[in-house]
């Protein structure tokens, strides 16, 4: 479920080129503070896709919800949804 949840993520992510060592950025705007760089469009993208997987457990850990992304969804272990009995 986390591989389709950070690839459905990468699918929405914008590339450009930036003036740096690593002109390659990337983010992904549906998710709070996902961004990555990297020295090509590849690299930058597998930067992108470790910065989510690290992003999505320390919203687990901290019991942060995490947004769905085209439906996929991840649910923190102890959370209840409101409305959902157990």
């Amino acid at each position: 479920m986390i591989v389709k949840y950070i690839n459905a993520a990468l699918s929405h992510a914008h590339y450009e080129i930036i003036k740096d060592e690593e002109p390659y950025y990337g983010e992904i705007s549906q998710l709070q503070g996902v961004w990555a760089t990297g020295k090509s469009l590849e690299e930058c993208r597998e930067n992108l896709a470790e910065v989510i997987e690290g992003w999505i457990i320390i919203r687990i850990q901290k019991g942060i919800p995490i947004p769905p992304v085209d439906g996929i969804t991840i649910q923190c272990p102890g959370r209840f949804e409101p409305g959902v009995r157990a």
